[in-house]
């Protein structure tokens, strides 16, 4: 029997590098044991050495865009006889430019790996926590959840999708034991932006948030019990401000925002 058996872990996706490694170095710091999956192996080994080696940090590469994923990880945490009692799906891709003109597997990696993927891990780790009656989930969503985003369509799209996913859940299991939460980040710096094409747009001009930033938001928020959490008192005001601006001026400002340089406005 493994030494791990009955132990409580953090599973944390794409924890390679932003956010998810912000999380994983955070949740060691509260004397969290934890479990490290995303795509890079040297990364994450790295990562798991500096938070302590295998008996506090595990590291497992995979592609969470993969179909069988989902299956693959369960296994491989079945094996090590580990528990998790807090996953926190992270992992996630962008793209911006027209729909019509981007990649259509660019599009569907979007959905695969942030829709499909957090559906699907909190689906095999929910019950164990359930049976425990502990545990937490944080879906990391975006502020892109709240308004349509215009040449960044799919991520927002995703995005609202997890966003309103969360919120359901959260409904569902009042009184078991299990938190959720939907932390969204605005702009933040880490690797998202150059991947996503999103660092020459004007969105990408205003200030920025850390990575460590949004971990604490995230974290105090779980600690309180809050279901969403928007990172940031500017992300707060932007938000809370699209109740009284009409629909339509949200998505021309969201356009103007992430319309990729030379791009001009098409007439219909």
């Amino acid at each position: 029997m493994s030494p791990h058996r009955g132990l409580g872990w953090a599973l944390v996706t794409g924890a390679s590098s932003g956010i998810g490694a912000a999380f994983a170095r955070a949740l060691a710091l509260r004397g969290q044991r934890l479990i490290l999956v995303a795509r890079r192996a040297e990364r994450l080994a790295s990562l798991a050495r500096e938070l302590g080696g295998e008996e506090r940090a595990t590291a497992i590469p995979l592609d969470l865009a993969a179909s069988d994923a989902g299956a693959r990880l369960e296994k491989a945490v079945g094996e090590r006889g580990l528990a998790v009692d807090l996953l926190v799906n992270n992992a996630g891709v962008g793209d911006t430019g027209r729909f019509h003109d981007r990649p259509l597997d660019r599009a569907l990696e979007m959905v695969d790996l942030n829709t499909r993927a957090m559906v699907e891990l909190t689906r095999r780790f929910l019950p164990a926590m359930l049976d425990r009656r502990r545990g937490a989930i944080i879906n990391v969503v975006s502020t892109s959840a709240f308004q349509p985003v215009p040449f960044l369509t799919v991520y927002a799209a995703s995005k609202a999708f997890a966003l309103s996913f969360t919120e359901g859940l959260a409904v569902e299991l009042e009184g078991t034991g299990v938190r959720v939460q939907a932390l969204c980040p605005g702009l933040t710096a880490t690797e998202f932006q150059e991947r996503a094409h999103t660092d020459k747009v004007r969105f990408n001009r205003t200030s920025a948030m850390t990575p460590e930033a949004v971990v604490t938001a995230s974290l105090r928020g779980l600690d309180r019990g809050r279901i969403v959490v928007v990172a940031g008192l500017r992300n707060r005001m932007a938000v809370a401000a699209q109740a009284f601006v009409p629909r339509a001026v949200v998505r021309r400002v969201a356009a103007d925002l992430f319309r990729p340089p030379g791009e001009g406005k098409r007439k219909a």
